[in-house]
């Protein structure tokens, strides 16, 4: 179970949803990957994913990848609120599914829907780890406001 005693070998995520991204899919998954393995080879064993569209699913998917021959990996969903994926297109709908049920834990950080919940799983996220991995092309937004709370509370900031 994750705990605060686990935050220094905890990595979180944080990225941009697919219509907002600037490259390719497989050039961001290729880098989430290659993130993933050297944040394990630097003693990295905690993974969390905030489980939305886009770099949170993906990058869920590429500690799934690395857990496959390395079984001290430990990934964690942080879930906003139940029915986070009710909206989502069908392709991703079936990606959530498959990877929350893949997941070590699942941490539902609001009961219901309000507003704020992605905000309190983006700080969930960061309160709970030493390190975040983004994938951020600099304009506002979500993943603006994680990264610059994951600065201000010292995080290792590693981008895509």
């Amino acid at each position: 179970m994750l705990s605060f005693e686990h935050r220094d070998i905890t990595c979180c995520f944080t990225g941009h949803r697919p219509q907002k991204l600037h490259q390719p899919e497989e050039e961001i998954c290729e880098g989430l990957d290659e993130a993933v393995v050297r944040a394990y080879n630097d003693g990295f064993r905690y993974f969390i994913t905030g489980m939305a569209m886009g770099v949170d699913i993906w990058a869920g998917e590429s500690v799934l990848k690395l857990k496959n021959s390395h079984t001290d990996i430990c990934l964690i969903a942080a879930v906003p609120y139940p029915g986070q994926e009710k909206n989502f297109p069908h392709e991703w709908k079936l990606k959530y599914a498959e990877l929350l049920d893949k997941c070590d834990k699942a941490e539902i950080i609001s009961e219901k829907y309000q507003k704020g919940a992605f905000h309190a799983r983006d700080r969930w996220m960061v309160d709970h780890s030493s390190m975040i991995i983004a994938v951020y092309n600099g304009e506002p937004g979500g993943t603006a406001i994680t990264v610059a709370y994951a600065k201000k509370e010292g995080l290792e900031l590693r981008g895509i």
